[in-house]
């Protein structure tokens, strides 16, 4: 039976090796970082961007509308899908309030005018008439957006990428909330 070899005798790079090089490859990396954007940071997000934070804030808008129009079809149902609706309060402000700005602040319990009057608008007219059903209108709503998300992720820039991933994960969980957690 033969015996391993030695530990003396690795091969690759040793561990000293790495420790030395390892901090200059992280600031060489830093440094290069921002190659997909040649005007940097401080001239602000491009219009690419700055399209792409406008189409999610009024995705998050048109949901909080949806909660708005179910909430006033199921008045039962306020008091659970009250916290939802605050989060996609949250996720709009987020989505307005871009990188090196301030998110315009709201209350997320009260409706804003403009989802005041949708909940009047033709959105009412079509919230299911069960709790049930609505309830299950809002999920695939909210996975229909969580999906687009996702998907719209991969062609963002970096933070606006972490925001949508991070968004997308929170309309999973109101998914879930919604039609399996009892919210």
């Amino acid at each position: 039976m033969p015996f391993p070899s030695s530990p003396r005798a690795r091969s690759g790079p040793r561990r000293r090796s790495l420790l030395a090089v390892g901090p200059a490859a992280l600031v060489l990396a830093g440094c290069t970082a921002g190659g997909e954007d040649p005007g940097g940071p401080e001239d602000g997000p491009s219009a690419a961007e700055r399209r792409a934070r406008a189409r999610a804030a009024r995705d998050s808008e048109g949901l909080v509308e949806r909660y708005d129009a179910v909430i006033a079809a199921h008045p039962g149902l306020a008091e659970r899908l009250r916290p939802l609706r605050a989060e996609a309060v949250r996720h709009a402000q987020a989505f307005e309030g871009g990188p090196g700005r301030k998110a315009s602040p709201s209350s997320p319990s009260t409706p804003s005018p403009s989802s005041a009057s949708a909940s009047a608008s033709p959105s009412a007219a079509a919230v299911p008439g069960d709790d049930k059903d609505a309830l299950a209108a809002l999920a695939a709503a909210e996975r229909e957006l969580a999906d687009r998300r996702a998907t719209a992720l991969f062609d963002a820039p970096g933070e606006l990428a972490r925001l949508l991933a991070s968004v997308a994960a929170a309309g999973a969980a109101h998914v879930y909330l919604l039609t399996e957690g009892g919210a």
